[in-house]
């Protein structure tokens, strides 16, 4: 049995079908086809299950996969233990981000480059998805870190959270609408309103949902996009109110956002990862700059 070959499995497995994974390990598709058909006959079972639309890991598959993971975090921490003795960081990085996260409070492109020019030896993958799948990607293991929305303050069991975005959540019309005058809106007056909104999954959507439950209503939302860019678009075209949060920057033309209140909600955005840090180096160094480089929204509580 070889090691990549267990690499290879690994990564169909977390990609779930092979062209992303062959584009991952940058390989042709059908040589990583046949590298994992090999490892099946090495080990007499089938290991991947194709007949779906992703390719998942059958029963056996699932018994070996923690097994291929150990061996490959073995391998990777002999050339570690080798790598501090040099001081060069190796390794790689799993990041996930909510859309619209590196508008609040940094410029992620700009750090991703700066931590690759200090450490070339290591590979970040950035993956942008719903902060309700990335909870679950970082105590699979899938990420090393992500910077997700959330409805709560304290994290789930498993996790850590640093809080880097704290808004109060909004109530945007377009100018003309019945509430364009206000100078601010009840959570109760949206009850029968079109509402715009981020999708599912997401902090803010949580967040208005248990709040409107709560008013006793459930809201109508017509519209959802993940970009809060989008969400604005839509309501100055009058398609609904728009539920987002706001850092205090102008509104775009057309735009008129109001407090909500009663209750006044807000939207959170955490740095997170599991409890005790990530387990690699690289992803550690590469969490210390984040702390570095991203605001504290709650002071005196950290990851």
């Amino acid at each position: 049995m070889e090691l990549r070959r267990l690499q290879y499995f690994v990564t169909v497995v977390e990609e779930g079908g092979f062209t992303r994974a062959a584009a991952r390990l940058h390989l042709s598709q059908p040589g990583l086809s046949a590298q994992i058909r090999q490892l099946e006959r090495d080990l007499g079972q089938p290991l991947l299950d194709r007949s779906g639309r992703t390719v998942t890991p059958t029963e056996v598959g699932r018994a070996v996969l923690p097994y291929a993971r150990a061996a490959l975090a073995a391998v990777a921490g002999a050339r570690q233990a080798v790598d501090e003795y040099t001081g060069l960081l190796r390794g790689r990085v799993t990041l996930g981000i909510v859309s619209g996260v590196a508008g609040h409070a940094f410029e992620l492109p700009a750090l991703l480059a700066e931590f690759r020019d200090a450490h070339p030896g290591v590979e970040v993958s950035l993956t942008e998805d719903s902060s309700e799948r990335m909870r679950a990607a970082l105590l699979s293991g899938e990420l090393d870190l992500a910077l997700l929305g959330t409805a709560d303050a304290e994290p789930p069991p498993g996790l850590a959270y640093r809080v880097v975005v704290d808004e109060p959540l909004v109530a945007a019309v377009r100018d003309g609408d019945p509430l364009a005058g206000r100078d601010e809106v009840a959570l109760a007056e949206l009850a029968d309103r079109a509402l715009i909104c981020l999708p599912r999954g997401t902090g803010v959507r949580t967040v208005l949902e248990r709040a409107c439950a709560q008013a006793g209503f459930a809201p109508r939302v017509a519209f959802e996009a993940a970009a809060p860019q989008l969400v604005q678009q839509l309501a100055v075209r009058g398609l609904g109110v728009a539920v987002l949060p706001w850092g205090g920057e102008p509104a775009p033309a057309g735009l008129r956002v109001l407090p909500l209140v009663r209750p006044a909600l807000r939207g959170r955005i955490a740095l997170a990862h599991r409890d005790g840090g990530p387990a690699g180096p690289a992803a550690r160094a590469f969490l210390a700059r984040l702390r570095a480089e991203l605001p504290d929204a709650r002071p005196g509580v950290d990851a």
